[in-house]
């Protein structure tokens, strides 16, 4: 499982995907989250300023130079609020020493402030984060007043409010961010999802058409393809035409060169027979036995040539039951005069197998031949695809009531000329020739007994696949 997803395109599109946007979605509420919090305490800070501006504004000195502010000039009621989160502070700044609290808000009750000892100068603001009544955070700003003329030295006048509301702002609008950027990546990943899917539907239809070449539904790769991937079809789909060509052309010169051997073997199999008829003759007799030798040796490459060509050519197919069909009404008119009974099993006709026409006729055809050569009576032919095979397979089962072939002499007949019997007429290539193309298409052949009481032979082929619709046009 982890090779295959190591090993999966999709895998890797959607995680180098996911690990992108998750990767962009952290950094985002990062620096989301953090621009909000600056954003909150400047505006915090911004608002004690101009407290402290109000607070500065309403602060005066009396003749010995003693700061006074009436708590009654400012607004706000939680200067008067013990601990109400918002105060204010006037520190005495003489030189060498600060006098705390010299004035201090009814808010700060019997507590002051404690401000870090900053070398201020007359006007600029000071920002700092410090700790207030019963432990809670403050943000603290001041600013350092010189009274002209007075005799006495600067004043620091602080201003203070608790940060728990701030702070209490910034994690629900982290909440907020949370809970939004996780719906987005919900999409974002479905988005993915959708795309992967949409962008990788060309090559699962490329592999219904590699799998039909294959089963033997089609020769060539159907449909049309994004342009991305359309050249890569058309290549293949010439190169499964070229290697058609070349079987088709192969094939053809088997036949033309197994042509041009039998024309004068067959004219010197008559120059011999004639010869004979006058009278017999040793040279006639020889003729006529080598030409039947070189007659077996045609019948056997051609036969194995023509399957070697086309064993594995894509798309190939042919229909077992209408092979058989034809077959057995061949070997009906053929074998008429013994009267056998051709006992014939359903067969599917979505049964099909992968290779040529010719090839199966040539394997079933010397097999049915042989049946009704030895049958006494009956034949029974019958065929089913394998249910568990990996590839499809399928058999087809051959049996007569004949004399059978004892165990010890069955792998006798798999060879070339091998006959049990000189008194029944054929080659002995019959069995042999059939051995060859199984093994050739990577199946093979069993010889066994049967109720019947003669001989069961039963072939195991490669088994193509169900013909379906063409494949829609992937886009």
């Amino acid at each position: 499982m982890r090779r295959f997803w190591a090993g999966s395109l999709r895998f890797r599109l959607l995680a180098a995907t996911l690990v992108a946007v998750l990767v962009a979605l952290v950094l985002a509420g990062l620096l989301l989250g953090s621009l909000f919090r600056s954003h909150v305490q400047k505006q915090f800070a911004d608002t004690l300023t101009a407290q402290l501006d109000q607070v500065t504004a309403r602060l005066e000195f009396d003749s010995n130079g003693q700061p006074q502010l009436d708590p009654a000039l400012l607004a706000d009621p939680r200067w008067s609020r013990p601990y109400s989160g918002l105060y204010w502070q006037i520190d005495a700044a003489g030189p060498g020493a600060v006098k705390r609290a010299q004035l201090r808000s009814r808010s700060l009750w019997d507590t002051t402030l404690d401000a870090p000892l900053d070398e201020l100068t007359p006007g600029p603001v000071h920002v700092h984060a410090v700790t207030g009544p019963a432990g809670t955070e403050l943000l603290l700003v001041e600013r350092t007043v010189q009274v002209d003329g007075a005799t006495g030295g600067p004043w620091r006048v602080l201003v203070a409010a608790d940060l728990s509301p701030t702070e209490a702002a910034v994690t629900r609008f982290n909440g907020v961010l949370a809970l939004s950027l996780l719906l987005l990546l919900a999409l974002l990943c479905a988005a993915a999802l959708a795309q992967v899917a949409v962008g990788l539907a060309p090559l699962r239809a490329l592999n219904r058409g590699l799998a039909d070449i294959q089963g033997g539904r089609s020769p060539r790769v159907q449909g049309r393809f994004p342009a991305e991937v359309q050249p890569l079809i058309d290549n293949f789909n010439a190169v499964l035409d070229r290697n058609a060509e070349v079987v088709a052309r192969a094939r053809m010169q088997a036949g033309n060169l197994a042509h041009a051997i039998k024309t004068p073997l067959a004219a010197m199999a008559q120059a011999a027979n004639v010869s004979a008829a006058q009278g017999p003759t040793a040279l006639a007799t020889l003729v006529q036995e080598q030409v039947d030798v070189a007659r077996r040796h045609v019948d056997w490459h051609l036969a194995r040539s023509r399957a070697a060509a086309s064993q594995g050519v894509p798309g190939t197919r042919a229909a077992v039951a209408q092979a058989l069909a034809g077959l057995l009404r061949v070997m009906a008119q053929v074998h008429a005069a013994r009267h056998l009974s051709m006992d014939v099993a359903s067969i599917d006709p979505e049964l099909a197998f992968a290779g040529e026409s010719q090839d199966l006729q040539e394997m079933l055809g010397n097999v049915l031949d042989n049946a009704c050569k030895w049958a006494r009576h009956t034949v029974q032919v019958s065929a089913q695809r394998l249910a568990l095979s990996d590839p499809p397979r399928f058999q087809i089962t051959v049996e007569d009531d004949g004399p059978g072939i004892e165990t010890s002499r069955r792998d006798a007949v798999m060879n070339r000329g091998a006959r049990l019997d000189e008194s029944v007429p054929g080659s002995g290539l019959g069995l042999a020739i059939v051995h060859e193309l199984v093994g050739l298409y990577g199946g093979r052949v069993e010889l066994q007994d049967t109720p019947l009481g003669g001989l069961r032979v039963v072939l195991t082929l490669p088994a193509a696949g169900v013909r379906l619709s063409p494949p829609a046009p992937a886009r």
